[in-house]
């Protein structure tokens, strides 16, 4: 969330990049934020005052009654009592304050970056580059729900059977993809410097909070209300919070971490021809990179990170383009996102495999995630992640744009990892 600090020394650049977020309210929002919290300063001053008094009439009483003056005493006692009562009343006002204050923080996004695009959505994304070769498929090219189907690679109607739309069963070549390029993923951030983790798989209210993820997508996570968990919509939720309420050193940072994890969406609303095959779906593979940085550093390790996933891409041989995502088309949390898009050749439409953001302090602001510096003063962290990468479009564009008359050939990276070149 933003800080106080940011929203009162900088209200009319936060203002202006709410606006190229098409934040609704944002005036109005901001306004109370700033009249909120200048009441819960107030009530702390006259909290503070008070207690002050209590300790200095507490201390006089003593006094008093070695001096022999009773009466004193008595009127001091007397006073300490009202304050104390006045004190009580001041400790729950400023509880409500704080509260209000809390919540209505929540509910701002994050200011975007200089570097965001004006914009209102997808249409108004900016291509920064495009790569790979088109794959020169003949007009009767398969999409890849039948190409799973003729090669028996994916079961879509036994996973509706057993849990619904969007829970796809993988078989045979098909199951040994998915491992190959989870492998694959996870050994190319490895060499990439990435300490690889295995996270838990559900996360509690806390942690979605830390991330953003709560109160904004609430209704598209899964919840086990018994428990009050909530099934990961992505291994970035676990991974951050690792470093909730944690004060790293500098000499520590950049902290790079990579995780692999099934992933589950809700995906509320989702319908239509986006959602066919593995285009949209439930639950889902993917791997993730994350990065804990100090801010003067945090667009750097961006920069790295846009690559890498950009690298994945162009080794499996997948046309691509990576896009800048205007202001109307970023997420809550982010303050700059770059979407990197592949090919499909059959469905003759661009899918998106990956996001690879910066939060800035957005997200170490709620969880509390501070470095250190050699001169022993703190500061928030930037955190960033991306997928790097997630599997169904990966796979859909891996099934499409290299299937040939013989079967389905499997790029020169992946076959160490397959054990097999061609599905057929």
């Amino acid at each position: 969330m933003l800080t106080i600090k940011q929203i009162t020394e900088n209200t009319v650049a936060v203002l202006r990049g709410l606006e190229k977020k098409h934040f609704k309210d944002a005036k109005e929002t901001i306004d109370r934020i700033i009249g909120v919290n200048e009441k819960r300063r107030d009530i702390q001053t006259r909290l503070d005052n008070s207690l002050a008094e209590v300790n200095a009439l507490s201390r006089a009483i003593g006094q008093f009654m070695k001096d022999g003056r009773k009466d004193e005493a008595e009127a001091a006692r007397a006073r300490v009592g009202e304050l104390k009562e006045g004190s009580k009343a001041l400790e729950a006002a400023l509880g409500e304050a704080a509260a209000e204050l809390q919540g209505l923080l929540y509910a701002v996004p994050n200011v975007p970056h200089e570097g965001v695009p004006e914009g209102c959505g997808a249409e108004d994304n900016v291509v920064e580059r495009t790569g790979g070769r088109d794959a020169g498929l003949p007009p009767d090219a398969l999409p890849h729900w039948e190409l799973a189907r003729k090669y028996g690679l994916i079961d879509f109607e036994a996973g509706v059977k057993i849990a619904g739309a969007g829970f796809p069963i993988y078989i045979g070549k098909g199951a040994r993809l998915q491992r190959a390029l989870i492998n694959f993923f996870l050994d190319e951030a490895r060499n990439a410097g990435y300490l690889e983790i295995e996270p838990p798989y559900v996360v509690n209210e806390a942690s979605g909070f830390g991330t953003g993820n709560l109160p904004d997508k609430e209704g598209q996570m899964y919840h086990a209300a018994i428990d009050n968990l909530y099934l990961i919509p992505t291994a970035e939720v676990p991974v951050t919070n690792i470093y909730r309420d944690v004060i790293l050193e500098e000499k520590e940072l950049p902290v790079k971490v990579c995780a692999y994890s099934a992933c589950f969406r809700r995906e509320a609303g989702s319908y239509g021809k986006d959602v066919r095959g593995l285009n949209r779906l439930h639950q889902f593979n993917k791997v993730e990179i994350v990065r804990i940085d100090k801010p003067e550093h945090s667009y750097e390790s961006l920069g790295e990170m846009v690559a890498h996933v950009e690298g994945l891409v162009a080794k499996l041989g997948l046309p691509y383009r990576i896009l800048r995502l205007c202001g109307g088309d970023m997420s809550f949390t982010s303050a700059i996102t770059f979407d990197v898009e592949v090919y499909s050749a059959a469905q003759k439409r661009w899918l998106e495999v990956s996001s690879i953001s910066n939060f800035e302090s957005f997200q170490a602001n709620r969880l509390k995630c501070r470095y250190r510096t050699a001169e022993k003063k703190t500061g928030l962290c930037h955190t960033l992640n991306g997928s790097a990468l997630a599997l169904p479009r990966i796979v859909a564009a891996l099934l499409e744009n290299n299937q040939t008359p013989e079967g389905i050939r499997i790029p020169e990276a992946l076959v160490p990892y397959c054990g097999f070149d061609k599905i057929d």
